[in-house]
């Protein structure tokens, strides 16, 4: 009778309610995420100036290096079996992380890039020559990256002076320091600005004119 006793006093009682009380259905919240984050757009400095033509929205990703105007292709894969028929499907760009030396930074860059871009540097004749093309096209496909780095190696030294001797032989004179600069802008804007006003006044009808 005592050992009964005993075994009921230290026994707990039996339910399904109090057993699965601290179980939870929902699952844990992970810490990360599989969702890939959204590609920031690339904006350049208040120094440099801006971009013709604009970051690239579409393939964002070539905002960060030399791609060279390639993008995202899409198209269709033809099967040739019993089950002839067209599948989509997408060709990425072939990119690369290569080190590109500059002559004009004295340095070697660690910088993204797509095989066409990379065969059109060493037909150029290197980074710097590529870089400094003034052509159209090739402006295009520097991107915002290539624009900004173009920035960085026009303001070297070396290539300073080499638009120096350029102008000398040319008979080009001097180009404005940035303040001549800034100046010079400010006198066109405040010049056109009494222009404007000068041309309200004159075309303000007198009091006679408003009377007839």
């Amino acid at each position: 009778m005592a050992g009964l006793q005993s075994r009921s006093a230290f026994s707990l009682p039996f339910s399904l309610s109090s057993a699965f009380r601290n179980l939870s259905l929902t699952a844990p919240k992970r810490s990360f995420s599989t969702t890939l984050a959204t590609q920031k757009i690339k904006t350049l400095p208040d120094y440099i100036p801006p971009y013709p033509y604009g970051p690239n929205y579409v393939y964002r990703q070539s905002n960060t290096g030399l791609y060279g105007g390639v993008t995202i292709q899409f198209g269709n894969k033809i099967s040739q079996g019993r089950n002839e028929g067209k599948t989509r499907r997408m060709w990425k760009p072939n990119v690369r992380r290569k080190k590109i030396y500059s002559e004009a930074l004295g340095e070697w860059l660690f910088i993204k890039v797509t095989r066409k871009a990379l065969r059109t540097i060493r037909k150029s004749g290197g980074l710097d020559k590529y870089l400094l093309d003034d052509r159209p096209g090739r402006i295009k496909e520097l991107g915002v990256f290539g624009w900004e780095l173009r920035w960085k190696v026009m303001q070297t030294p070396k290539v300073q002076e080499e638009f120096k001797q350029e102008r000398k032989r040319l008979g080009l004179p001097e180009p404005p320091s940035f303040e001549e600069w800034v100046a010079q802008k400010e006198a066109q804007l405040k010049a056109k600005a009494e222009d404007l006003t000068n041309i309200e006044e004159a075309t303000k009808p007198t009091y006679n004119e408003k009377c007839y």
